[in-house]
């Protein structure tokens, strides 16, 4: 018995080592059995506790509403610039691009014939006017002088008359001597009736004043004449702008109703759009706005809109939109293409969701996934305006609540663990 006694321990001893040395032996064995019966019990957690799924919170903040649109850069109206008479072009001064001011010259035309014009014009105002000079200080005086030798004859052929009538009657004259004195101050009263006539006819308002001061008018008016149509010779800015198509070259017969140039005029620069028609109900004359143009997006500047179509394009089921800048900047081009931000509503700390964790949003009835008891729910929801990235949350949910983005794939019902970002 004694010896059974001893020997038992002996053999624990021995069998210890011995498991410790096969384990060792394989211990890489032991070690990915441990690692694969710990993945599986993480697994089986991860599957009843369901995959870590990021998620938006419910927060407040400013929203705006922006109806985002593309359109071109246009003036509120063109010039089209052409020649008043027909001429050929004798030079172009300008270039297509240019920025011309008021009363700069533009083209040039031929004008060897107009000059002609304007000199001959200028020699009949010299004829008028050297007729209306004659006449005050001539024809006037020397009328006037012979008034007075008229008067003086008149004066003389009375007296004549008186002494030959009285010796007739007292019969130291004769009948014949009588007649003869009649006749003479007939004449005599004759020739001052003429010389008055002539008088009044020189003086200003007579007939002769009035004939030389029509043709000296007429001749200022034809010297008038010729001068503008000199001057149409040279076509010149009508106002300040840029000229954005040249139709003409050196040696081009110009002609009235042509246009040669097209000027865009400076000074207020409007933006055209065309914008979906299901966004009518949102514009409004006055409505603020950004926008860039795509050469250059990193600058944006401001404008107002001021014109909305009455009318629809059937064809492309949108309305054009007009919208003024005030201030342009120096780098906006004609026909220049531009992306515009319409500011249409805006919410001071509204509760906002991103638009990602929105469903159906278009639909009328939109609805978001919910988190409760680790699944994922369906709740329904009112929403307000829309941003950019953020929608506005009038019912359905509050501040702090949670949603799962349309984009992670989860369902209805699926078990899932919520991670804020």
């Amino acid at each position: 018995m004694a010896d059974q006694a001893t020997a038992s321990p002996s053999r624990t001893s021995t069998v210890v080592p011995a498991v410790g040395a096969a384990l060792w032996t394989h211990r890489w064995f032991v070690l990915a059995v441990a690692a694969l019966l710990g993945l599986g019990g993480w697994q089986s957690i991860r599957v009843m506790l369901g995959p870590a799924i990021v998620v938006d919170q419910v927060q407040r903040g400013d929203l705006v509403e922006t109806v985002v649109a593309s359109g071109h850069v246009e003036t509120p109206f063109r010039v089209e610039i052409g020649s008043q008479i027909t001429g050929t072009v004798e030079d172009v001064l300008v270039l297509e691009g240019q920025r011309v001011t008021k009363g700069q010259p533009l083209i040039s035309l031929e004008a060897r014939e107009l000059k002609a014009a304007v000199v001959q014009a200028q020699g009949q105002v010299a004829q008028a006017e050297a007729r209306m000079r004659q006449l005050a200080e001539l024809t006037l005086p020397s009328a006037r002088e012979s008034l007075r030798q008229a008067q003086a004859t008149l004066l003389n052929a009375q007296q004549t008359y008186d002494r030959t009538s009285q010796l007739t009657n007292n019969g130291y004259a004769t009948r014949a001597a009588l007649d003869e004195a009649q006749k003479t101050l007939d004449v005599a009263l004759a020739q001052k009736r003429a010389a008055e006539f002539q008088v009044f006819t020189a003086s200003p308002g007579g007939s002769d004043d009035v004939m030389a001061e029509t043709q000296l008018n007429q001749a200022r008016a034809n010297l008038d004449t010729a001068q503008s149509r000199l001057g149409y010779a040279t076509i010149s800015a009508p106002r300040d702008g840029v000229l954005i198509t040249r139709n003409v070259e050196k040696g081009t017969v110009a002609q009235p109703g042509k246009a040669l140039l097209v000027l865009a005029p400076a000074g207020d620069v409007q933006l055209v759009l065309q914008i979906d028609e299901r966004n009518l109900g949102k514009l409004a004359l006055g409505q603020t706005a950004v926008a860039s143009a795509d050469a250059y997006a990193d600058r944006r500047f401001a404008a107002i809109v001021s014109y909305i179509n009455p009318g629809v394009d059937i064809s492309r089921a949108s309305v054009q939109v007009k919208l003024t800048v005030k201030d342009p900047p120096d780098y906006l081009r004609q026909d220049m293409t531009v992306s515009v931000d319409i500011e249409v509503a805006s919410r001071k700390d509204a509760l906002e969701l991103p638009v990602r964790s929105v469903h159906d949003l278009t639909s009328g009835q939109p609805w978001v996934l919910g988190v409760k008891d680790g699944r994922a729910v369906k709740q329904p929801v009112h929403v307000g305006i829309r941003g950019n990235s953020h929608v506005e949350i009038v019912d359905g949910l509050n501040a702090g609540d949670i949603a799962v983005p349309a984009s992670s794939g989860v369902v209805t019902g699926q078990r899932l663990r919520p991670v804020l970002p």
